[in-house]
């Protein structure tokens, strides 16, 4: 069996660790905590990596030895099959939609979705929490797959939610200090799939410089603002976290627990993509911490360089500023 062993330098954030060990034969990946982060990648790219490499016996082990470990990070292997398959890796285009099973199923219209509608418009009613617009009850429908009982509960929870945060009052003047400090903004172009852009300048972000409460009441202004500019046949936001020049002090894990809570219970499947933007080696902690909180949400997260943000994402004439 052929090995290749890929070394962490030559390859994107989120393939961070010593090494990998690949095996061009059966396109397995064997490593602790990001296999299937690898799988993702190299399954796809495995055939044309293969010819490239064919030949190259970088490295034998038996049968027997298998699942396959990391070799060690001493080892290197023959210089131009790594570039050949960091390439591969690199220039394989993510696609920007939302990923298969991660979105809404389709409102349709039909006899049994009409009678989940008047269900819960009939169920909302009776708790006293205040009665959403039909088009929010159909997007909890849909999110919690016309399960009403399910859907009942979650908008009761949003709806004390927005009570209690009082939502609904928010203002511009109530975020002014922090929409200043130009950490986060509503970007005035949409992406290409036509979804309005919400950016966190992340290294802007100083733990402890604004409260917890201020942080979050400029999340929720900026996420009802982007919700207001949906057109007809865009359901879902695209986030984008600029982490260039990223610091301990940005790690802010209290208010990153409060976007996970929002976006599962509040604003469920609202977020179509999160594109992280030239992640340093320093972020890798966090993000090792945060991703088990997104479960399989974590696949709506995609790490690109500044490039590859302008070029998947945006046109010329669209691109936020900062990133041109």
């Amino acid at each position: 069996s052929k090995i290749v062993i890929i070394h962490t330098n030559d390859l994107p954030f989120d393939f961070f660790c010593d090494s990998w060990t690949f095996c061009e034969c059966c396109a397995s990946t064997w490593h602790s905590a990001e296999r299937d982060a690898m799988q993702s990648v190299l399954g796809a790219v495995a055939p044309s990596c293969s010819t490239a490499v064919s030949g190259r016996l970088l490295n034998r082990i038996p049968q027997s030895a298998r699942p396959f470990r990391a070799a060690p990070s001493s080892h290197r292997c023959d210089r131009s099959a790594r570039q050949f398959l960091t390439t591969c890796a690199a220039t394989q285009e993510a696609p920007t939609a939302t990923p298969p099973g991660l979105s809404t199923v389709p409102w349709d219209g039909t006899p049994e979705q009409e009678q989940a509608l008047q269900q819960l418009q009939q169920r909302m009613a009776a708790l006293n929490v205040g009665t959403p617009s039909d088009e929010t009850l159909r997007w909890f429908l849909r999110d919690r797959v016309f399960d009403v009982d399910a859907a009942a509960k979650k908008l009761e929870d949003m709806q004390r939610w927005r009570t209690e945060f009082k939502v609904d009052a928010i203002t511009s003047q109530d975020v002014a200090a922090e929409l200043a400090s130009g950490k986060a903004y509503l970007h005035t172009h949409k992406d290409v799939n036509n979804r309005p852009v919400i950016v966190i300048r992340v290294p802007k972000h100083v733990t402890g410089e604004f409260s917890l409460d201020d942080s979050k009441r400029l999340c929720v202004h900026l996420l009802e603002e982007a919700i207001s500019q949906l057109e007809p046949g865009t359901e879902t936001l695209l986030g984008i976290f600029d982490l260039r020049g990223f610091a301990s002090k940005n790690a802010d894990l209290g208010f990153v627990r409060f976007l996970v809570d929002i976006f599962f219970t509040y604003y469920p499947k609202r977020l179509g993509k999160v594109v992280m933007v030239d992640a340093p080696f320093i972020f890798k902690p966090g993000w090792a911490m945060v991703k088990p909180w997104l479960k399989k949400y974590s696949a709506l997260v995609q790490f690109v360089s500044r490039e590859q943000l302008a070029e998947q994402y945006f046109t010329p004439q669209t691109l936020p500023p900062e990133f041109k």
